[in-house]
């Protein structure tokens, strides 16, 4: 067993200092701002420089008050960014997974980027700021399932970088509420347990998806800006057994989403 492996089953994480390359986490940073601007001057005729972070975050701000299903939308496409799903699929991170543990890795749900701050939360809404927490909950998937979490920016607890209870993972799955985006767990925890972690661009935190873990305070006037992937074990018997379940649902709309559209004179445009 490496020396990896046996800090992972011990604490349930491993925070590993400049992992990635800081240009590749920086290219899907920009990706997703690119994206965002095209929105920002839509919605708002705004045209903004991505690397002015402080204007740029405001005009995320205002794009998201005046157009809030436009804000959703945009926020679902950056989800489907390439460089965010080369990262996922890269040697590096196979090769990370399997030295902790997990023989066979394999997808456990798409790629995810997140952009959390109170400035973008409606109606009390906690989306920003999840409560404790396992992801295994929500994937169901191998008993062994890990996840990778990083900042896209150097984060800390100013910012809100995730908080975990080392060890957790080896408590059982915890009675938890199932609303919201993300079901908070019921029981008990001494917040006095957490774990602050903090992030240099670079860093990412691997954790088993038992691990107990919340949002720290995003108290900045700044977007926490971060990714997280997750991953299952083909080889875990219990895993086998049931039958490889997949508890994430991607479906279709049933019906069009922008009515009447596209028109004939549209398509022979594109298509001229």
């Amino acid at each position: 067993m490496s020396t990896l492996q046996e800090q992972f089953n011990r604490d349930g994480y491993i925070l590993l200092k400049n992992f990635l390359d800081k240009e590749v986490v920086n290219h899907i940073y920009t990706e997703a701002r690119k994206i965002f601007a095209v929105q920002i001057r839509h919605v708002t005729g705004k045209s903004v420089d991505i690397d002015d972070r402080d204007a740029f975050e405001n005009a995320m701000f205002e794009f998201f008050e005046k157009d809030f299903n436009a804000f959703v939308n945009t926020g679902k496409t950056v989800q489907h960014a390439f460089s965010l799903h080369r990262l996922g699929l890269d040697p590096k991170i196979e090769n990370l997974l399997k030295e902790v543990g997990l023989s066979n890795p394999i997808i456990g749900a798409r790629a995810a980027m997140q952009f959390n701050s109170r400035f973008l939360s409606k109606d009390g809404s906690k989306h920003w700021k999840l409560d404790a927490h396992q992801d295994w909950r929500t994937g169901q998937g191998s008993l062994d399932s890990a996840v990778i979490w990083f900042p896209m920016v150097d984060a800390g607890a100013d910012i809100g970088a995730l908080q975990v209870i080392p060890g957790s993972h080896k408590t059982g799955l915890q009675a938890s509420s199932t609303s919201g985006y993300q079901g908070g767990i019921t029981t008990t925890l001494k917040e006095e347990d957490f774990v602050q972690t903090e992030f240099q661009v670079g860093d990412i935190l691997i954790f088993s998806a038992f691990l107990i873990h919340q949002s720290g305070n995003n108290i900045t006037r700044n977007i926490r800006w971060s990714v997280q992937l997750r991953y299952n074990n083909l080889d875990e018997p219990t895993f086998i057994e049931r039958g490889y379940p997949m508890a994430y649902i991607y479906k279709p709309e049933t019906e069009l989403v922008t009515p009447d559209f596209p028109t004939v004179a549209q398509l022979n445009e594109v298509f001229s």
